[in-house]
Order: structure tokens, then C-alpha cells, then sequence
């Protein structure tokens, strides 16, 4: 996926069978299940008319950026505002749950062995792709693992249908938007038809969870039968276009993601933090070392601490933010790249994480940020986020009341700034 700090990648329904040379891309002998949940739970009457008088002024809007009547027509002919869309927006696992209980799915057994299993049953194919675009095969499969568990769960929902709600209702209102137009530009080129064109709550479609701006940007037709079919069974399109997309994104080939480190006892933790780049001479001047023994190299890396001085740490390099492009939740980057590395052969994490901790609401994350914003550390917005300038804000508050400087938000923060 490829949004903000609260989703991950995304894309989405309707033109003439005709387009697509008489029933869509990836066609399997009949339409997937898409499951109507604005229908079966009977929306509310004027959620229902403000999203049928939002589709009507949204046309022209459409039109001018080169979408057809036609196309528009079409798309909209069956769609109603749904709920469900709204409600799952506001439960992303990357934001709800503590970054342990995150890595427990995402990094568990049996995506281990499952995406094993992929690595050997598309070798050749992945082969191929790693010599184009230089990008490690298990990072790729690993990507393929987290967006759709390998192809069986590539959403549910009629994607124009979850785009327009989130246009007319949601909490991003015009990044949808732009999402929609992109989607409507993908059904009116002919790469699929409305019957497959289904996805996630936040319009995500395919193997790898491709939002529409970015599949018009990144999606490659690797099997060269001219159409960009990340949707049916045969995930090559969808392997080869994930790949595109993080060498577009930096990827430098060779690199790692990033890796576990031990810290020494007495650590400064103020020297942590996304941005803050040293060389892997000076990690290990601090004391650094590998968690799993072997030598931190000489490349340019951060020191990313996601729980704290009380779990695992990581120093991360460029590739790092490569994924990130996809989706900038550090628990999704961090997801990705340790199962890349489990696929490589490589084991568990080796620091326990703080058992006891637990990850703070939306509207605790809302409140810290206000109540250190009126304390005079500014986090730039209260929306719950926990970026930049919220972590170097509590990196200050930390400092200031003499407190290990690592910029975790825990509870027990709040529990201070509650108190000051």
C-alpha cells in the first residue's frame, strides 16, 4: 500500500466488457465475490442521497480530467455509500495494535513457511524479476505476504464504490478523490472491468495492493500480454510492478533494509531517530552491535527504537524508506523487511519486547499531542499520528524531566503529562 502515516497501498470499477476484449483482465471463468455491505446493512437514507448528490457533482470534475461520460456512467450505475467502508478505515492493525502483536501476524509461522513455499513455486518468474529491477525476490514476496497473504484475501469490496465513499465521507476526503479519478482512468484504459476490480476498505486492488495513482505510475505488464493485470490468479504482474515501484522508490540493490542491534548499557537514546544518520563506524563506536553477531557495515544507517529503550531496535538504511514508500507505518516496513530476512533463512527478533506495554488509543495519541503542544513542545497537529515533530517533542519533554530521551509514546508518558 502507499499512504500516509495511516494506510498502506491502494487502487479500485466499471466500463464496457467491450474495452477489455469481452470480460476484463484476469478473467478466471466468472466474477470474483464482491460482497455489497452498504446494501446489507441498510445505510442511512441521507448518507445515501448525500453520496448520490456528491457522485452528480463530481462528474464534471471527472469529465475535465479526461474521464468519459461513458466510463463515469458505468461506474456509478451500482453504487451506494457504505458503511463498513467508514468503520474499517478507522481499525488499520499498523495503528490499533502494539508493534509486537503486529509482527505475531505479520511475521507468524505460517507466513514464513507460506511465503517459503512462493519463493520455490515462482522461482523462475522471480528470478526474472530480481535481474530487472534489482530487488531481492524476498523483499517482493514478503511485500505480497503483508498486502494479501500471498493472493488469498485481495479484498472484498467494489472498489469505486469504497473510493466514493471515502470522497464523500472519509477523513481524507481529497486524496480519495484523486484515488478515484485514478481508478476511473484504469477501467476506461481496458487493464480490467468493474466485475474484478475489487480491493480493500481504502480502494487497494490486487496481489500487492496497488492504489490507483500509483498502479497508473508503477504498474508494469511483465508477462507481455498487453495489459498491467495485477488482479487475477497469476500474481506475475503484480510480483514484477511491487518491484518497479521500490526501485523507483531507491531501492539499491545489495543493501539492507535494516537489522536488529544491541544497545550498551547507559545508552543515549537521544541520538535515535529517523532521520538522524551516522556511519556504521560511529554506531559501533557507541557500542552498537548486531544482534544476531555479525558486523554492523560501514553504510549510512539511523537508529530506530520502536518501543523504546525496552524492545527491539533496529539502524535502518536507505531501503528502509523504500518500503516506506509503499506504506509509511514503521510497523509495516518493519513487518516487511523481518519477513524478507525469515525468508532469506534468518531467524525470530532476539530482544524480547515490553510485555506489559500497550499501544495508546487514537484519542490518547490525540491527547499527548495536546497536552505537550500546551506544555510548549509543539507536535505540529493533533491527529493522533505519531510523526516527526510529535517524536522529537517527546524526545524534548523526555529531556526536560529527565527521562531516557527514545521518543516512545507510552502510556505512561501520557500518565505524566497528565499530571504536569
Amino acid at each position: 500500500m502507499h499512504i500516509s502515516r495511516t494506510f498502506a497501498a491502494i487502487a479500485i470499477a466499471a466500463v464496457l466488457s467491450a474495452c477489455v476484449g469481452g470480460g476484463g483482465a484476469g478473467q478466471t471463468g466468472s466474477s470474483p465475490t464482491v460482497i455489497k455491505y452498504g446494501r446489507d446493512q441498510n445505510p442511512d437514507p441521507a448518507k445515501v442521497a448525500g453520496l448520490n448528490a456528491w457522485v452528480e457533482s463530481f462528474r464534471p470534475r471527472a469529465l475535465s480530467s479526461g474521464v468519459s461520460a461513458t466510463t463515469y456512467d458505468a461506474a456509478f450505475s451500482d453504487v451506494v455509500y457504505n458503511p463498513v467502508v467508514i468503520e474499517r478505515s478507522m481499525n488499520q492493525a499498523e495503528f490499533t495494535k502494539s508493534l509486537w502483536e503486529y509482527l505475531e501476524t505479520a511475521v507468524s509461522d505460517k507466513r514464513v513457511a507460506n511465503g517459503r513455499a512462493m519463493l520455490a513455486r515462482y522461482d523462475g518468474v522471480l528470478n526474472q524479476i530480481e535481474a530487472t529491477y534489482g530487488v531481492d525476490k524476498e523483499v517482493v514476496v514478503a511485500v505480497w505476504g503483508m498486502e494479501s497473504s500471498y493472493g488469498e484475501k485481495r479484498g472484498d469490496l467494489p472498489l469505486i464504490e469504497a473510493l466514493a465513499t471515502l470522497s464523500y465521507d472519509g477523513r481524507r476526503a481529497e486524496f480519495f478523490q484523486g484515488q478515484l479519478l485514478g481508478a476511473l482512468k484504469i477501467l476506461q484504459a481496458g487493464d480490467t472491468d468493474s466485475r474484478h476490480m475489487i480491493g480493500s476498505w481504502a480502494g487497494a486492488m490486487g496481489h500487492t495492493q496497488f492504489i490507483p495513482t500509483s498502479y497508473l505510475a508503477f504498474a508494469v505488464d511483465f508477462t507481455g500480454d498487453g495489459r498491467r493485470d495485477i488482479w487475477s490468479d497469476d500474481p506475475t504482474d503484480a510480483l514484477a510492478s511491487t518491484a518497479a515501484y521500490l526501485a523507483r522508490s531507491g531501492w539499491q540493490q545489495g543493501q539492507p533494509w535494516g537489522m536488529e542491534v544491541t544497545l550498551p548499557a547507559g545508552f543515549n537514546a537521544a541520538v535515535s531517530g529517523k532521520n538522524a544518520k551516522r556511519s556504521g563506524a560511529d554506531w559501533r563506536a557507541m557500542g552498537l552491535r548486531r544482534a544476531d553477531g555479525g558486523a554492523i557495515p560501514d553504510g549510512q544507517a539511523a537508529l530506530l527504537l520502536p518501543a523504546g529503550v525496552k524492545g527491539a531496535a533496529f539502524l535502518i538504511y536507505r531501503n528502509f524508506h523504500a518500503i516506506e514508500r509503499y506504506n509509511q507505518a514503521d510497523s509495516y516496513v518493519i513487518g516487511v523487511g523481518h519477513l524478507s530476512d525469515r525468508l532469506k533463512g534468518g531467524g525470530p527478533l532476539k530482544t524480547p519486547w515490553p510485555a506489559g506495554d500497550a499501544t495508546l488509543r487514537l484519542s490518547e495519541r490525540m491527547e499527548l499531542q495536546e497536552r505537550l503542544t500546551a506544555a510548549g513542545y509543539d507536535t505540529g497537529g493533533t491527529d493522533g499520528n505519531v510523526g516527526p515533530k510529535t517524536y522529537a517533542a517527546i524526545k524534548a519533554f523526555q529531556s526536560s524531566r529527565g527521562l531516557v530521551p527514545d521518543g516512545y509514546p507510552d502510556r505512561e508518558l501520557l500518565d505524566l503529562l497528565r499530571r504536569s
